[in-house]
């Protein structure tokens, strides 16, 4: 019988700032390309490698590979996730998948999105923050003294967009993909509370020194008609 997954770690080929969430024992480990290097820097093993492998002179020998075509609709990193979806995974974490290029960053944040629009959780880790993206959802980031936390509009307009907790509030606002409104807001202590009713955010938070995972996180599809 396969085995079933329900966390992902992935690594990408981008800059890697090392692991404030560690995998444990059970969960999918995913090299995407290049990031295999962070696999091995973090003294990691992945149970796959997969993409088009450009980034690497030579593949390992000892570890189970998936190649791909470098001409292609999907980015490594989204291989990587299509890949983890289908092995039941609900969380994935994303590392190396900022720095370097502008362009793959952008794509790994609107990946975020994908995860989001299919039921599951993606965190990206860059070298101060992390990124989430929230689908008619509601989310509960843990109180901090202080600290930036902010909101981006994915796709069409993002409605009935509610802020709680923070130094600015907004109750059931409209956030668009042309305005960043949601821009550096601010932890005051409390847990901050963020809903979305229609729509898809990107919530990016600083880092702290303590854990900010897992959060309180949960669909809107769920609780009403």
């Amino acid at each position: 019988m396969p085995q079933v997954y329900d966390t992902c770690f992935l690594f990408g080929a981008g800059p890697f700032f090392g692991l404030p969430v560690p995998p444990q024992p059970g969960d999918l480990i995913l090299a995407a390309d290049g990031g295999y290097r962070h696999c091995q820097a973090a003294g990691l093993r992945p149970d796959l490698l997969l993409g088009d492998l450009d980034s690497l002179e030579t593949p390992p020998q000892a570890l189970p590979v998936q190649t791909f075509p470098a001409e292609k609709d999907d980015t490594d990193t989204m291989l990587a996730v299509k890949y983890a979806l289908a092995q039941g995974c609900t969380t994935v974490h994303l590392y190396g998948c900022t720095g370097g290029r502008l362009d793959h960053t952008l794509a790994n944040l609107q990946t975020l999105g994908y995860l989001a629009q299919a039921g599951a959780a993606g965190y990206l880790y860059d070298e101060t923050y992390v990124f989430t993206a929230l689908a008619d959802g509601h989310l509960t980031l843990p109180a901090r003294e202080a600290g930036i936390f902010s909101l981006f509009c994915l796709g069409e307009a993002a409605k009935g967009v509610t802020i709680r907790g923070g130094q600015y509030p907004l109750d059931r606002g409209t956030l668009s993909p042309f305005f960043p409104l949601g821009v550096s807001n601010h932890f005051l202590g409390n847990p901050v509370e963020i809903q979305v009713e229609h729509g898809c955010l990107l919530v990016g938070w600083e880092q702290a020194t303590e854990n900010l995972l897992p959060l309180r996180r949960e669909s809107l599809l769920k609780t009403t008609d």
